[in-house]
Order: C-alpha cells, then sequence, then structure tokens
C-alpha cells in the first residue's frame, strides 16, 4: 500500500489522462498505479494525495471518515468578524448549508510566487485566512468566501488529516507514512491490501 503527498502547481489538472494542452499529474508523478484521493481544482495548489489502495482513499476521501482539509486562501477585502463567524458556523450555499469550519485570519504566509501571479485590484487589499472543513463540495472553500464578500484569489491546501505540506516544493512528491490508528481502521475492515 502506497501513499504519496504531492505539492499540485497552479495549472495542473488533478487526472493522468491528457486534458487538452493543460499539465496533467501525469508530468510529474511516475509511480505506476496510484490515483488522487480527493481532486484539487486546476486554479488550487498545494497538498493532494495519491495512493494505490481504494480503502485508503475512501477513508480520505469520504465526508463521513471526518478527514479535516487546511486551506490558507488569499481573499479580496479584509473578514469582518460577521464574517469569519458565519463562514465558522455554517454558510449557506445553492447545495445547501456548509458544515461547521474552523475559520481565522493569519498573517501572509511564506509561500513559493505562483506563475502566473495573482491579480490584485490596487484599491482593494487583500487578506488572508486559514480554514480547516470536514467536507469536500466541488469548490467548497471558493463558494464560502464569496458568500461572505471575500473572493478567493489564492487557494493553497496545506494539510489533510494528520498529513501536512510541509517543505515540498511546487510540483515535487514524497511518500509518506500512514498512521498506526488509519492503518489498524483499515486491516479491521479487511481491506488494507485491497488495490484501487
Amino acid at each position: 500500500m502506497q501513499l504519496l503527498a504531492f505539492n499540485k502547481p497552479f495549472g495542473v489538472v488533478c487526472q493522468f489522462r491528457p486534458h487538452g494542452d493543460d499539465r496533467t499529474l501525469k508530468d510529474f508523478i511516475t509511480l505506476p498505479e496510484v490515483y488522487p484521493a480527493g481532486r484539487l481544482d486546476k486554479d488550487s495548489e498545494g497538498l493532494l494525495l495519491l495512493t494505490d489502495n481504494g480503502a485508503l482513499q475512501h477513508a480520505i476521501t469520504e465526508p463521513e471518515q471526518k478527514m479535516s482539509k487546511t486551506y490558507w486562501v488569499q481573499v479580496e477585502g479584509e473578514p469582518s468578524d460577521t464574517a469569519l463567524r458565519v463562514l465558522q458556523d455554517g454558510v449557506q450555499l445553492k447545495d445547501g448549508l456548509t458544515r461547521p469550519a474552523q475559520v481565522e485570519a493569519i498573517q501572509p504566509p511564506d509561500l513559493w510566487e505562483r506563475y502566473p501571479p495573482v491579480r490584485f485590484r490596487q484599491t482593494i487589499p487583500t487578506s488572508w485566512l486559514e480554514i480547516t472543513i470536514q467536507e469536500g463540495r466541488n469548490r467548497q472553500v471558493r463558494r464560502m468566501t464569496a458568500a461572505v464578500g471575500l473572493p478567493t484569489l489564492r487557494l493553497v491546501r496545506v494539510a489533510i488529516g494528520p498529513w501536512a505540506l510541509g517543505d515540498l516544493s511546487p510540483g515535487q512528491w514524497q511518500i509518506l507514512s500512514i498512521p498506526a490508528d488509519i492503518n489498524s481502521r483499515l486491516a479491521r475492515t479487511g481491506m488494507a491490501k485491497s488495490p484501487s
């Protein structure tokens, strides 16, 4: 059973098959028979986990497993206390109310330069938020910040459950260890060695 951490660059599509002129995972990852455990949009960056094990993939991606995902989010504007509270308590989106989230304003993190760079409007300040959610709706974090008047400019996932992005540079990947509690949970299902 293998588990990989990959720092997905901006503009890379989360699949191995060709996608027009876009770069895909095949341009970076050489190990055979691994597949993404979850997704990151083409215009999002950061931690993507890949595995060759279907049970582990399920444990990472299914909402009932309650595996948290943490993002550093650059938004347009300055968050009010009310906006932060709404993000924390749950945001009403077209597909329903989001689960409560951990949200706090943070100082600009020390990140790599993005290419192409984020487009800023000189008259509008930007801020950074750390947002941790336990679900994974399509473009959820972007829709959450937009709903409270804080459009997302840059989105970087920095952690999934017990795994963090660490010092991986964009385009780099590494093999991860699987914590004992997750290994034992997979063993109890009898699926610890099943292929994806």
